[in-house]
């Protein structure tokens, strides 16, 4: 108590009486019996793996960035000396004493070390997004500043990149002739908002099965899942508040959190005793200066994060955010249809009862082969963001064909159709995952994240590979999705394969069998 009261009074606040302390240590104390007991939390293992880098990987790839930004330097030397062609955007002549519009380092970094390896991202591809795919093939006579097209198709391409956990994603079949005939009834767009006279029957029968399909009073949905995030969270929290956020938060939340005007703090990855030392903090100084008690304390995590591959620990965070009385944000873009035994995401997935998380969010873009996103949750706090989310009043109303995809597809989920096509795929996803990931884990491979993740981080750790094990894979009509920095650390550069029901055994086959003949080679 005593260093408690005096590191509170060298901060310049009011020290907390012993009464008060008393009961925060207590508070603590019993979170922490609950926290020494998290195994009898778990329903199921939990297993997730994230090996350290090798301390002479970390140097080698240092080393790489390091000759990059020579070698980056040393060609902007001979850009200013006209010897080389300058494609970039830069500030003009006349402009040179305004703040500059371009930050010098993000335009270091695009033109002499993104742009090596550009090829490898925004490949157009001209068919469907299932287990395989037809590609554009493109070339570039400049160095990647600009692409033409052959003309040729590159047929036939595995497809690990794209995010259609359950094959929904498709021409053929229930959703699409459900979207179809939605486009000659309703026809594409309705051209106004939802609080104007956009409101169509199929909005509120796709927000009436989000509710029944997720078990709670009642939910949203938004146009863009994105949106769903940034335009939502400040409308929730505000000036006053905190929100504790996970380090490994989508860009979506980050922005959400920073437009609400509340107070951030951030958390280590899926470590609960952070959380619980900021919550703990939280409550005993309050609000900076004034320490004033904070008006909401929001937790805000997701069920899987996407370049992790790994699971929140809900059960832990649940029990956390009941013991402070605070507040959970859940984001289960990547998790709602792919985690569970019914597909309800990572709530299903331990076994928790929906009504314990506050604010549930998830997209339609993955496991529902649509677009857009929902808040779901207490019938009040829907209605309350129906007439103060930016989302809810000013974005145009979801395209009825896409409304269509959304609730056919989560009525096959749920067997509501009448058939098995929902089970047989939710089954269908988590044995591929879990043979894929044993496979590459046989063959020697580092991969991130949690054993039933349907997202499988590869880690590639050095620059120069980026580039070469995406065009390596391509040659082989693969197509897979390689990140760098400053999507991740500088030194976890990685290959992310998101696996999909439509994938047979024969083609996560054919994928491993060309890493093992490589890694024999």
């Amino acid at each position: 108590a005593r260093k408690f009261r005096t590191k509170t009074a060298q901060l310049g606040g009011k020290p907390p009486n012993l009464a008060t302390l008393f009961i925060v240590y207590v508070m603590f104390f019993l979170s922490a019996q609950t926290i020494l007991q998290h195994d009898s939390l778990y329903s199921r293992p939990f297993t997730e793996s994230f090996e350290e880098t090798p301390m002479w990987v970390a140097v080698l790839t240092n080393v790489g960035y390091v000759i990059l930004i020579i070698f980056g330097y040393l060609r902007d030397l001979l850009r200013h000396w006209k010897i080389e062609q300058r494609h970039i955007a830069r500030e003009k002549e006349e402009q040179k004493d305004f703040v500059p519009l371009y930050r010098d380092f993000q335009n270091f970094y695009t033109r002499n070390l993104y742009m090596r390896i550009r090829d490898n991202w925004n490949r157009p591809i001209c068919s469907v997004p299932g287990a395989k795919m037809d590609l554009m093939d493109r070339t570039s006579h400049d160095y990647n500043w600009t692409f033409e097209y052959t003309g040729r198709t590159v047929k036939d391409v595995i497809n690990l990149g794209s995010y259609n956990y359950l094959g929904f994603a498709e021409n053929t079949g229930p959703c699409a002739d459900s979207a179809a005939q939605v486009v000659r009834t309703y026809g594409i767009g309705v051209a106004s908002t939802r609080q104007e006279i956009g409101n169509l029957d199929k909005h509120e029968e796709m927000e009436k099965q989000v509710a029944k399909f997720l078990g709670v009073e009642s939910a949203m949905a938004f146009g863009m899942g994105f949106a769903t995030n940034s335009m939502n969270i400040p409308a929730l929290v505000g000036k006053g508040c905190l929100i504790l956020s996970d380090e490994l938060n989508h860009t979506s939340l980050v922005l959400g959190a920073r437009l609400s005007g509340a107070t951030i703090r951030v958390f280590k990855h899926n470590n609960m005793q952070c959380l619980e030392k900021l919550l703990s903090e939280a409550i005993i100084y309050g609000q900076p200066r004034t320490h004033r008690p904070w008006k909401k304390i929001l937790i805000v995590v997701e069920g899987i994060y996407s370049m992790e591959g790994s699971i929140v620990r809900l059960p832990e965070v649940i029990a956390l955010k009941k013991r402070y009385k605070a507040y959970l944000y859940l984001d289960e873009a990547h998790s709602i249809g792919a985690l569970g035994h019914r597909g309800r995401g990572v709530v299903d997935y331990f076994d928790l009862d929906p009504r314990d998380v506050d604010v549930l969010m998830g997209t339609f873009t993955k496991s529902f082969g649509a677009a857009g996103g929902y808040i779901a949750g207490k019938r009040e706090l829907i209605e309350y963001l129906r007439s103060h989310s930016h989302s809810a009043v000013y974005a145009a109303s979801m395209s009825p064909p896409v409304v269509e995809q959304i609730i056919t597809s989560m009525k096959c989920i749920m067997g509501d159709d009448g058939t098995s096509i929902g089970c047989k795929r939710l089954q269908q996803l988590a044995e591929n995952t879990t043979y894929f990931r044993r496979r590459l884990r046989e063959m020697g491979f580092i991969i991130y994240g949690n054993d039933d993740s349907p997202v499988i981080p590869m880690m590639l750790y050095m620059p120069a590979k980026i580039g070469a094990f995406g065009r390596e894979m391509l040659k082989k009509n693969i197509g897979v999705v390689v990140v760098g920095f400053p999507a991740t650390s500088l030194v976890e550069s990685r290959a992310r394969f998101c696996i999909s029901a439509a994938h047979s055994k024969e083609i996560l086959d054919t994928v491993s069998g060309y890493f093992h003949r490589q890694a024999e080679s």
